[in-house]
């Protein structure tokens, strides 16, 4: 088993996953006038949700909790909140996962407070809940167990990320390409390096070129 299990989502995972969480709003009954998206990781999810529920206005709060792949930040707080008048209207604000919760729970409340809407509820693509502390009104997916979700979004975030946290518990910066691919395999796992190798090796360009790494010939 890799040290920290990952799965790798495709965009028509994230279309499927998009249209059942719509289909689950419209069952409830309830039709948001507006979409606030998290950014980052809530963009692509929101705009789905305006096309599958018909709504046109979208806008976006960023809230900061994940800074690195798979490195949680010491505390989530809002870098960039809505500025806009939604007074009277029902909101909906979107991420694309519920891992401890405080993301869409501290979103939700800045929109309730700077905004005065009607209403607010919150929906997110998945749920992983043995480790949420809130549970967003709707969600597609629920996850029993933690996992990396690899989102296309961020591959080359995520795969910089990645090397970044072997570098760092390794302490070597120079390694040669197999030496680098059987530590991913150990600690991501053979899934994450056959659909995202071409992403690995663009990331670690990008960190040779800015001095993080580097990438040495193998001996045999």
């Amino acid at each position: 088993m890799p040290k920290i299990p990952v799965k790798v989502v495709t965009f028509e995972e994230i279309v499927e996953w998009s249209r059942t969480l719509a289909e689950r709003i419209r069952e409830s009954g309830w039709q948001p006038d507006v979409i606030v998206a998290i950014a980052r990781g809530g963009y692509i999810p929101a705009r789905l949700l305006c096309d599958w529920l018909g709504v046109s206005d979208l806008v976006s709060i960023q809230v900061v909790h994940w800074p690195t792949a798979a490195q949680m930040a010491e505390k989530a707080y809002v870098k960039y909140p809505v500025s806009v008048d939604l007074s009277g209207k029902k909101v909906l604000v979107v991420d694309d996962i519920v891992d401890t919760g405080d993301s869409v729970e501290l979103a939700k409340k800045s929109v309730e407070e700077c905004c005065k809407p009607a209403e607010v509820r919150t929906a997110t693509l998945q749920v992983i809940t043995p480790v949420a502390k809130y549970i967003p009104n709707y969600y597609a997916i629920e996850v029993k167990e933690w996992i990396w979700f690899a989102y296309p979004w961020n591959a080359v975030e995520d795969a910089v990320g990645f090397v970044m946290k072997i570098v760092k518990e390794t302490g070597k910066t120079t390694w040669c390409l197999d030496e680098l691919i059987h530590a991913h395999i150990e600690w991501y796992g053979r899934e994450y390096i056959e659909k995202r190798f071409g992403y690995i090796l663009y990331a670690v360009d990008l960190m040779g070129k800015r001095g993080l790494i580097k990438l040495d010939k193998c001996t045999s």
